[in-house]
């Protein structure tokens, strides 16, 4: 996830000086957007100029206005850049909307990557449950990942919680055996927590063949672009990469229980 980490007068300064050298160069601000206010935008033109001028840029999905007059967001996956109506410049970087104190950046990749927790295929992972379980994550994990570990280490502070847990091979060429072990295992959460937490190797299981849920959990991430290990999924469908501190999760899980229960039906 990304987040403002510098001052604005240093965002600003990203604006004149976006990621590619060429642009770094004087630019008439009182009409950033190189067109005037009135001309329309042509979204396959602009989508030519820039995947002619940079091939990263080939495989564009979307183009639409910011709240900034003259310039448009372009979308590669959920990488975001902006640009001006007929492509003559292109930022890197993270559009603030100062009146309202708001990264618009970061609230649009938030929404591109929730997931809706009730969709999630919880039949194809294995539950952890501590204290009374009364709030719930997912956590897409590789048994060979390192943060992983650390991650489960650290959760292991947590009360009250649920963890759905899919295993999600895709580091390391043995993965997908640790896996499967471990998903073959008489105890899941027994043979899960004796490898992230205590480095006991899970009993290996060459002849099972119940690798179906895996298999299903692969195609899922790759679907939902999951592409690092751990990711985890709140219930309120944020997603957040990485292993963050088990507070800060615990945060996340305070704010939202604070959000309006919605009736079920």
């Amino acid at each position: 996830m990304r987040f403002l980490r510098f001052a604005i007068p240093t965002a600003l300064a990203c604006i004149a000086f976006a990621a590619f050298p060429a642009l770094a160069q004087q630019v008439n601000l009182s009409n950033p957007s190189g067109a005037s206010a009135s001309s329309k935008l042509d979204t396959q033109a602009l989508r030519t100029t820039l995947a002619q001028r940079i091939p990263q840029l080939a495989a564009i999905e979307e183009i639409r206005p910011t709240p900034m007059e003259g310039l448009y967001e372009v979308r590669v996956g959920t990488d975001l850049f902006y640009a001006n109506a007929n492509g003559d410049f292109l930022i890197q970087g993270e559009l603030y909307d100062t009146k309202a104190h708001r990264n618009l950046t970061e609230d649009r990749i938030k929404a591109l990557t929730a997931v809706d927790f009730t969709k999630l295929p919880i039949q194809d992972a294995f539950v952890l449950v501590r204290g009374d379980g009364s709030r719930k994550i997912a956590i897409f994990e590789d048994p060979n990942c390192g943060y992983c570990k650390r991650f489960e280490r650290d959760m292991a502070k947590l009360d009250n919680v649920t963890v759905y847990v899919f295993l999600y091979p895709i580091l390391s060429p043995d993965s997908f055996e640790k896996s499967r072990d471990i998903w073959c295992a008489k105890d899941r959460v027994e043979a899960w927590n004796g490898w992230m937490i205590h480095d006991r190797i899970p009993e290996s299981q060459p002849s099972c063949d119940k690798l179906d849920a895996i298999q299903r959990n692969l195609a899922f991430g790759k679907q939902y672009k999951i592409t690092g290990t751990p990711t985890v999924i709140f219930e309120d469908g944020a997603r957040i990469p990485g292993a963050i501190p088990s507070a800060q999760v615990e945060r996340k899980l305070q704010e939202i229980a604070q959000l309006p229960k919605t009736s079920s039906k």
